[in-house]
């Protein structure tokens, strides 16, 4: 069976900004696929080549296996969806979502049929003569993937869809969508900046970085194994150990990452298991964030690394170990080994506080 989408050789340069170089890609049919990485990274970029909306510079964009690298978009069995929603406000909601179908001239009778299908599909049923003003953020952003969902496109590309809705909405909406995805059983390639959105709802996901992918994997192997110094800091909160520290704390040469909630504290003296570490240092700073507390320790032996632990009952003893000597103790097999000690994003996202990105 051919891929839905495959890319090969796909650039695209503007004057001497490379936002794409060289990107070969397969995304299987039926499969949710995110691109994910931060401003500038080339992964909308990406997503409107595959819609038809930019020519590429140079490479191939096939389509279940047809050449559309010169198709117009309206000629392309795509659809997309964007943040802003783009829906008609002097449109009702059956009106939206059966625009698409106008153009193409189906029969009011199917149009009508089709239109409340998709109107079930997102649980929108018995919405369609509202006006958009009535409706929520995420009513609307429904509507929106009702109008492309109506259109039964091969390939649906989602364009950050979720980013004006605020925090717990757009937790919910994580999961309809990956529900919705699996209902109709089309591909979807969902395009964001947000890691969690997409270690929540993707079968694969592919890292960009300055026009290339810097990882493709499941989310799982993401988090766990990550490839890089930069992807370790994107997904998630990590913690680097590297050079001299790495020398003196896991007794050999190179870069590895743990992540914070893989660490335990303990007594500045307490003994290491079977098979741990255990480095001493001393607290300076704790986080309380709710349902989990971070707790900042500076090594004796260099790094600063920062532990988290679930707040299952109370998190005053944490509080209360700012200034004091602890010892941080982690299992050798939690360690992942990296290729490379590239940059990655900002310290503050690898582990000098390691506190998860503020909301907008």
């Amino acid at each position: 069976m051919s891929a839905a989408i495959a890319l090969t050789g796909l650039s695209k340069h503007y004057g001497e900004v490379r936002a794409v170089d060289g990107l070969d890609l397969e995304i299987a049919d039926g499969e949710f696929f995110s691109m994910l990485g931060p401003s500038g990274s080339g992964k909308t970029t990406v997503l409107r080549l595959v819609a038809g909306f930019e020519q590429p510079t140079a490479g191939v964009i096939e389509l279940a296996g047809e050449d559309v690298t010169r198709r117009p978009a309206h000629k392309r069995d795509v659809n997309t969806v964007f943040q802003d929603y783009a829906i008609f406000p002097h449109l009702s909601v059956r009106q939206n979502v059966e625009y698409g179908l106008r153009v193409k001239k189906v029969p009011k009778a199917e149009r009508r049929e089709r239109a409340e299908e998709a109107l079930a599909t997102v649980r929108l049923e018995g919405y369609g003569d509202r006006r958009p003003h009535q409706l929520s953020g995420g009513q609307r952003q429904r509507v929106a993937l009702a109008r492309a969902l109506v259109n039964r496109p091969r390939v649906l590309l989602l364009d950050e869809p979720l980013g004006a809705l605020d925090l717990q909405l757009r937790k919910q909406m994580q999961l309809e969508l990956k529900q919705i995805q699996r209902e109709v059983g089309i591909t979807f390639v969902f395009v964001t900046h947000d890691q969690e959105e997409a270690l929540t709802m993707s079968d694969r996901i592919a890292v960009f970085r300055d026009g290339r992918i810097e990882q493709l994997a499941t989310p799982r192997e993401l988090y766990e194994q990550p490839a890089s110094a930069f992807v370790a800091g994107f997904v998630g909160t990590s913690n680097l150990i590297e050079g001299d520290a790495a020398e003196k704390l896991v007794g050999e040469a190179g870069t590895f990452v743990i992540r914070p909630e893989r660490l335990r504290l303990a007594a500045e003296d307490a003994a290491p298991g079977d098979g741990e570490t255990a480095a001493a240092g001393v607290v300076r700073e704790v986080v309380y964030l709710g349902a989990s507390t971070h707790t900042v320790v500076e090594l004796d032996a260099g790094p600063t690394l920062t532990a988290s632990h679930p707040n299952t009952e109370t998190a005053d003893a944490a509080l209360e170990r700012r200034g004091t000597r602890v010892a941080v103790v982690w299992r050798r097999e939690q360690l992942a080994s990296l290729a490379g000690t590239d940059a990655g994003p900002p310290t503050d996202s690898q582990g000098a506080l390691g506190l998860p990105e503020m909301e907008e």
